[in-house]
């Protein structure tokens, strides 16, 4: 059985994801940490768990999503994963951070590529890889389906969806993207997003005004 750590990290309140199994085998997912104690929060859970980290994840490359990615890079001499649309905002992440005056962050590149069908395995875990443009033009989710559960990054929120004021949004784009890439999966699958707690795929069917 896959289990799942979260933290909320940095001024954003930016939700970071471990995933792992009983083979103690394991990702990080979207890490946020920026300040030394959110970075020390992070390492300590996964020595205290003896967990053997295999690969950083991304979501997306908006900086608050990737604040921690050199750090958790060094630190446990991993490949960091992200789809190619949204390597030139990982690249600009510097940029914004110095003109939003944010301190600390760590320039970084990704190492490989994430793909639209793509099945992320790890441990006994197998994570589907559905690319969701909208918010980010390079966005994607992780679905794992024999733990009913979706890493939805800034996509799908608790009764709302991600920002689409940015630069390369589109908020026709993210609606599409939630319709026809979360709205097929089971009503009981749980979504954790990027921001806000958890929700399931039934009830955003239900009550989320943005998709009504």
């Amino acid at each position: 059985m896959t289990k799942l750590k979260s933290f909320v990290f940095s001024p954003f309140s930016e939700n970071t994801y471990i995933l792992y199994d009983d083979t103690l085998e394991a990702v990080i997912i979207d890490p946020g940490c920026l300040s030394q104690a959110e970075k020390l929060e992070l390492k300590d859970f996964i020595l205290e768990k003896k967990l053997i980290v295999k690969a950083l994840l991304l979501t997306h490359a908006h900086l608050d999503h990737v604040f921690g990615a050199a750090f958790v890079k060094r630190t446990f001499k991993v490949d960091i994963y992200l789809n190619e649309l949204d390597m030139p905002i990982l690249e600009d992440v510097e940029n914004r951070c110095k003109t939003w005056g944010i301190p600390g962050y760590e320039p970084i590149k990704s190492d490989k590529p994430l793909h639209e069908g793509d099945i992320f395995k790890f441990g006994d875990t197998e994570l589907e890889v559905v690319h969701v443009p909208g918010h980010a033009p390079g966005h994607v989710a992780f679905i794992c389906h024999k733990s009913q559960f979706v890493i939805g990054g800034d996509c799908l929120f608790h009764r709302s969806i991600g920002r689409t004021d940015f630069p390369f949004c589109s908020q026709e784009q993210l609606v599409n993207s939630i319709r026809t890439k979360f709205f097929t999966l089971p009503d009981e699958y749980t979504v954790y997003a990027g921001h806000m707690q958890s929700t399931t795929i039934g009830d955003e069917k239900k009550h989320n005004p943005f998709l009504k």
